[in-house]
This record gives structure tokens, sequence and C-alpha cells, in this order.
């Protein structure tokens, strides 16, 4: 069972930090500092030999792929800001510029580790048969193999581009991966510069034939500088680098837009142009080379890093698509809920039975697929609504809805189209959905749409009966496999009140009112939050046990987490699990003496967004506030997107959220990382731990506790330590 020594522990002693003032802004963590924090941690997974090999090449690339994108959002808006001259202090009160110098220095020296640890998993890849060629290392039956791949495969798509004043320098996208050439003809000495941009539709690394057991893989720009005599014949290279650059992604579209996907499509043209904030660039460059693409691109030494090995490690997930199953975690399969195959895989009877909670990946994201599928087909069925953030390019959900409009149901899709770098697909989706005869609603052009709902009404005799799903993760079956994340069917009609009043709103601007087991952002549920954490400092002031536990994916917002110090300083134990971005200062005297933060990082991506509230009782209580919600604490969830925080009053799905769920990922401490009051993380100590608890395994091998609340086979087991 759960090791529940993390949650009787007690606290450690709180600290005195030298000139901090606890009612001035540095009694918050910097944002954009603590999302670095967060990948440097996503990072060190690639040098954990807890983990799989392949996974931790994995890991690098994940942790490669998220610093591109906090360049183009995060830095590129920072950057507009300070060359703006805007001095506006962030909640922890740093300027603009003062921010980006601190995450120059730290991104500067995370590439650096990135490189070396990259370094390193070559030489384990080639202790395990995997080997990285170069072209002084190909045998002929290589180049003959290669010169075929690169005529069928390579050669037809390439585009390279002499530069002389009759060919501009031309324009190179977002994340675009080039080769520059210095070119000399020997016949008359002239000399040639030229580019070579490579096509993010050709594959990175090319793989060679070898004998079983072996891997062997040529990156493509290796083959393209053995093939430069092809592509600029009578020409032999006489100095070449490479570089990849990134541009500003984010997205500004005019309030008072007419067309709101017309809009958009004009914006997503927008950003393929957006200003360059990184110019990522080979480290031996000539120098010739290095000036013409500076000043092409308009960059400063400032915009400037320089690579000594691999340019472009996301691509690196290419190689674990093709890695040997024995250097990757062990296959597991969702399961499908008891309850589910008791009634032959009828949602609906399962769903009338009672509340049903499922926790993915651990239980089957094909349940949600299910519900909307057998909604489709059900000649009882006459309504779906469903919200639509994100989800998969062939999407079984979107077929469903599209299936279900065409056999003649009321249809109505809430399709999210400001969901970053998932734009253009839900502009595609979205009229896959009107050619099929379903009603699309854009929602707001201030507010991002970001609840996860969907609602099926069924006649059921005389009446009519919601069918209701709230989500913590998004309607993507592909992520459902990595993301864990919480499910909520229900039928429950006060739920299902609440749910339509929700479309209501982002449908047609009608403000809900007498919502009753559901708070909505923008309009009360930070309000709600502050309340229920203020109401916890009471009951502490009274002398009764008292205590929050919290799981997010990020925690920034200033009202709510000065909510979370004045119950600390009350005497609420406050244990938080952050993933990521944290601006809470745990463990602080006079400050945060109460408050404990963990971050948990491993096989799957903790993204489900769970809040209980002792309510006068400690946890886990029968007596306690369960909810769980779409929003993490920031300002944007809280105050510019339409968010749900949903309390679960079932007390079997309660149980199962606290004793399970929750107590689990306090009780982890193979996979988990601790917040110190300076800002640093360590890893939770594992001494003398023979085998360090770690929640996801815990859930993978123990299908009885994971489906338990969900099948309704009896009472869920709470820890033997429970308060009530």
């Amino acid at each position: 069972m759960i090791n529940a020594d993390f949650l009787t522990a007690d606290y450690p002693e709180a600290v005195e930090i030298d000139d901090l003032d606890v009612h001035g802004p540095s009694r918050f963590f910097n944002r954009e500092l603590s999302w670095l924090a967060f990948n440097w941690r996503v990072l060190d997974e690639a040098s954990n030999p807890r983990v799989p090999l392949m996974e931790r090449v994995r890991f690098l690339a994940i942790s490669s792929t998220n610093l591109d994108e906090f360049y183009t959002v995060r830095v590129a808006g920072l950057r507009e800001l300070a060359n703006a001259g805007n001095r506006t202090p962030s909640s922890d009160g740093r300027t603009p510029d003062e921010q980006l110098v601190l995450i120059d220095q730290n991104a500067r020296a995370l590439i650096t580790k990135q490189d070396a640890v990259w370094e390193a998993l070559k030489g384990e890849m080639e202790a395990s048969n995997i080997w990285l060629m170069d072209a002084e290392s190909l045998s002929e039956a290589d180049r003959e193999f290669l010169d075929s791949y690169f005529m069928s495969n390579v050669f037809p798509v390439l585009s390279p581009l002499a530069i002389d004043p009759a060919h501009p320098f031309p324009f190179i996208p977002n994340e675009g991966f080039s080769l520059a050439l210095q070119l000399e003809r020997p016949n008359d000495g002239r000399s040639l510069q030229a580019l070579l941009p490579i096509p993010a539709q050709i594959e990175r690394f090319i793989s060679l034939p070898c004998g079983q057991g072996h891997q062997r893989f040529l990156p493509m720009e290796q083959l393209l500088l053995l093939k430069i005599g092809e592509m600029f014949p009578g020409y032999k290279t006489t100095g070449h680098c490479a570089f990849r650059l990134l541009r500003d992604s984010d997205l500004e579209v005019e309030e008072e837009a007419e067309d709101l996907v017309r809009e958009f499509e004009v914006a997503l043209k927008r950003r393929r142009r957006g200003e360059v904030v990184r110019l990522k660039m080979s480290a031996d460059a000539p120098a010739k080379l290095r000036n013409l693409i500076m000043k092409s691109l308009e960059v400063t030494e400032k915009d400037v890093i320089e690579i000594y090995g691999m340019i472009g490690l996301s691509d690196l997930g290419e190689l674990v698509s093709a890695a040997p199953r024995n250097l990757l975690w062990p296959s597991f399969s969702p399961r499908v809920p008891e309850r589910v195959q008791d009634n032959d895989g009828d949602m609906f009877a399962a769903i009338r039975q009672k509340d049903m909670l499922l926790h993915h990946p651990y239980e089957s994201f094909d349940m949600v697929i299910r519900f909307l599928a057998q909604a489709a087909r059900d000649p009882n069925v006459v309504a779906i609504k469903q919200t639509l953030y994100r989800t998969s390019h062939q999407s079984p959900i979107v077929e469903a809805l599209c299936e279900a409009a065409e056999n003649g149901k009321s249809v109505t899709a809430l399709v999210e189209l400001k969901a970053r770098f998932d734009e253009a697909a839900n502009i595609r989706q979205s009229r896959k959905l009107e050619r099929s005869g379903a009603h699309v609603v854009y929602g707001f052009i201030n507010y991002k749409t970001h609840a996860k709902i969907s609602t099926v009404v069924r006649r059921e005799g005389d009446s009519l009966v919601t069918y209701t799903h709230y989500g913590t993760g998004n309607y993507h079956p592909i992520t459902a496999r990595i993301y864990t994340d919480l499910s909520l069917f229900t039928c429950d009609a006060s739920l299902g009140r609440d749910a339509t009043k929700v479309f209501n709103y982002i449908g047609g601007y009608a403000q809900p009112e007498h919502l009753e087991n559901l708070y909505l952002s923008p309009t009360g549920m930070k309000k709600k939050l502050i309340k229920m954490i203020d109401k916890e400092a009471g009951y502490a002031a009274e002398g009764r046990p008292a205590e929050i536990w919290a799981k997010m994916n990020a925690v920034v917002e200033v009202d709510v987490i000065d909510a979370l110090y004045r119950a600390s300083q009350a005497g609420v134990k406050i244990n938080l699990v952050v993933r990521g971005i944290c601006a809470v200062r745990p463990g602080i005297k006079g400050l945060s003496e109460n408050i404990r933060v963990k971050s948990i990082v491993g096989r799957f991506l903790e993204h489900s967004r769970i809040v209980c509230f002792g309510n006068g009782h400690g946890l886990p209580s029968k007596k306690a506030k369960v909810y769980m919600s779409s929003a993490d604490w920031m300002s944007r969830n809280l105050n510019r997107r339409v968010e749900t925080l949903v309390e679960i009053t079932n007390k079997t799905v309660q149980a199962q959220v606290m004793s399970q769920i929750m107590a689990a990922n306090l009780a982890d401490t193979s996979q988990s990382w601790v917040l110190s009051p300076d800002g640093s993380y360590e890893r939770a100590e594992v001494e003398g731990q023979e085998n360090p608890f770690n929640c996801h395994r815990f859930f993978m091998e123990n299908p009885s506790l994971s489906g338990r609340g969900s099948a309704g086979a009896g009472d869920v087991p709470e820890l033997t330590h429970t308060p009530d």
C-alpha cells in the first residue's frame, strides 16, 4: 500500500532568509526562472540511471523542445516589452530587461548541459549497438545505399539557393534548419555563397542497413554535405555551417474581428514571419558565413548561441521511435474499468449506476471516445455538446461528433481557435464539423475556452437525462497515453445543469447564474478558491485540524499565493504538488513555514488539477471538500480563460481522489523533487529506501486501486492514520 511517511512526517524547521521582505515582491519566485528550473529537472531525467536508455534520449529531446517553445512565446514577449521601453516589474519585482539577462545566463548553461548529456548518451547508445555515423565512417556499401536513398527520398524536395545580388537571402521560417555553404569552382576559381534549407518534411536521421540487433543512423546534414556536388555541379565546399532559428510565435488578433477564423488564418501567416528570438549556429562557422547569416536575419551577438555538438536535439525523438523495446519503458496497456465491462461496454448503463472517475493513462481514454461514439449511434440521444481545445489530427472525437450530426442529432462544438500552436489544426477541425452539420462556435475573443466538458442528452422514458463528462486534460487520445488526468462521468442532474449553463455562456454570452456544484473562471473560481483557503485558515485559528492538498501544473497567481501564505501563518498544513512553474516560497519563518512543495517528473506527465480542503477535519477525511479542475493557479487561467472547478460529491470518488491519487503523489519519492526556500530543487530523500515509492509504477501495478472507485466495487481503502 501507500507509504504515508511523507504525510505524517513533521514539517522541516522553517528558515529565515536575510533581507527577505515577506510583504514585498521577494516573497515570490520569478515565473520564468521557475520554468527554467522545471526544464532542468526534465533534463536531469536524461541522466537518471533508473530510466531506460532511449527514454533518457526522449527526455533530452523534450527538454530541447520545451526550451524552444519557451523562447518563441515567453522570451519573445519579454523582448517586445523591453524593446518598447516597458519597465513594469513582474510579481517578483524584476523588469523585462532584468529577466532577459537572467534567462539568457540560465538558458545558455542549460544548452551547454544538453550538449554534454547528448555526448554521454551517444556513448551509451554505442554500447547498446546504436551508432550515429558521420560521413568519414561510411563504407562503400553505405555510400551506394545513400546514393539511391538521396535520389529517391531527398533530392526531389531540396531547394538549393545561391546567395548573390540576384538571389537575396531567403525567408527561413520558425524552427527552420539550414546549411550555409562556401563554395568554389576549381576550373575558374569563382566563389559562391549558398543556403541549403533542410525541409521539415524529411526525416532527420537515415537508417543505414546493418545486421540484426544493431542500428546505424546518419544525420541528414551529413548526407547533404556528401552530395554538394550533385546540387551545385562543378563546385566544391570550402566552408560550411549549420544553423537553426526560432521566431516570435505569439499571435495577436484584433479584438473586433468580424470573422474569427479568417483573422486567425492571417495571424498564423504573420507568425511565420515573426522576429528572430534565438539563433543556434555551429561553433566553427566560417566568419564570412556567420556574418552573412546574422546580417540577413537581423540578429546581434546576444541572439546567437554557438553549438559544438548537434543542432536540433528536439529531433532525437526520431531515434526513440525506432528504438528496440528493451531500451524503452516496459509496455503498459491502459485498463478498461470493470463496471464498463460488466455492462457489455455500455457507457450509459455504467454511468447510471453511479458517478465514474477514470484515472488516465492507467484507465483507458478510449472510454471517453466510446462515450461519444455510442452517443452518435444511439437513437435515444438527441443532443451532444462538446468543448475542443486540443485534439489529435485524425481525431476520433471529431469523427464521433460528425457522425452524430450526420445522424440528425443536435451537435454543438466549441472549438478554441486560440489553443497555442494548434490554431491551424482547430480551424481544419471546425470546418469539418460544419460540413457535417454541427453547430460550431468559437467562444470569446478576449478569453480562451480551456474547460473540458462534454454533455450527451438522452431520452429515457418520458424525460431527458443529461450525461456529463468533466476532464482535467484535453480531448486528445495520443497525449492521453502519457498525461495523467482525471475524467468524471456523471448523470447527476445538477452537474448536467451546470454544464449546460457553461455552454450557454460560451455560445450566447449568457452569464451563468446559480451554478450548483461548479465554479467558473473568469466569473467566480478565483474568489471561491481564496474563500476556501481563508476558511481553512479560520479552522486553524479555532484549533481544529486544517489542511490543504493541491496538485497543479503551475502556481503563480499572486492573490491565491498570498491566501496560502495567510493560511500557513494561521497554522494550516499545506502540501502542494506542482509539476512546473511555482512562485511559492515554502518553509520561510513568518511567511510559509507550513507549506511544502514538490514536483514529480517521471514516466508520465503529471497533468491533473486537484484541490482538497480538510474542511475542519484534516486530510484525508470523509468530510473534506474535493475538487477537480481544468485550471492551473495562474493569472491567465483564473482571470482570462473559461475554466471549470468541479466539486466531487460522491463519497467513493472523493476517497479515490484523496486516499489513492493524492496520497500516492504525496508519498512518491522515486520521481520527486522538493522545492527549497531559496528556489532550488533537490531530489527527494531516498537513502535507506530499498525500493523508493513510485506513484506511476504504483498505479500501473495496482489495477484494483486505480479502477476501484470507477468500478464501484466496495469502498476505497483509506490511509490508516486518517483523522475524521
